[in-house]
């Protein structure tokens, strides 16, 4: 997947300024995928040229005008050319499974590793219960919209479950 889906998935049902793009960047669509402001920018003069979005300057007083980009009937037959695409499995590259590997040489500061790691699992996976309780409490009663992104979330979800499950087996294991 390149950035420019990850932006044309993102405003397909909104208009969004690129300042918003990119706060939803460090927010909800970066649990999945990471962009910096620059790379959004970028990306946005890149789609507009090729008329897949297109801006529209909305007047504001008191602050700087903004754009608001949408997605053109191009864009969004791109967005569903890519989504009937075939998708491959992402292969696995974690600096921890490395060090994991190699633990023998140092097991002190494996131990320490994983028990960061831990941690930060804990705190994704308690954000992400967050979510689902403030968002998708009722999932029967979900929207279209809304049951699409209720799905990344459970990715997400079982994602941060099944480090933790395979995190709390390695400490016992080098116990």
């Amino acid at each position: 997947m390149a950035l420019t889906h990850a932006i044309l998935a993102r405003l397909i049902d909104t208009p969004l300024s690129g300042y918003d793009i990119a706060q939803q960047f460090d927010g909800s669509v970066g649990y999945f995928w990471a962009a910096s402001h620059q790379q959004i920018y970028r990306e946005l003069s890149k789609l507009e040229q090729q008329g897949w979005i297109a801006g529209e300057t909305v007047l504001q007083t008191g602050k700087p005008d903004k754009k608001l980009y949408y997605v053109t009937e191009i864009g969004k037959q791109q967005l569903k050319s890519w989504i009937a695409s075939p998708s491959e499995a992402s292969p696995i590259k974690d600096d921890l499974l490395v060090k994991i590997f190699a633990g023998y040489v140092a097991p002190q500061a494996i131990a320490i590793e994983l028990k960061r790691h831990q941690k930060a699992h804990q705190e994704k996976l308690a954000a992400y219960k967050a979510i689902e309780q403030k968002y998708f409490s009722n999932p029967q009663i979900l929207s279209e919209i809304e049951k699409f992104q209720y799905l990344t979330l459970l990715n997400g979800i079982s994602y941060e479950t099944h480090w933790l499950s395979w995190i709390d087996r390695a400490i016992e294991l080098l116990k």
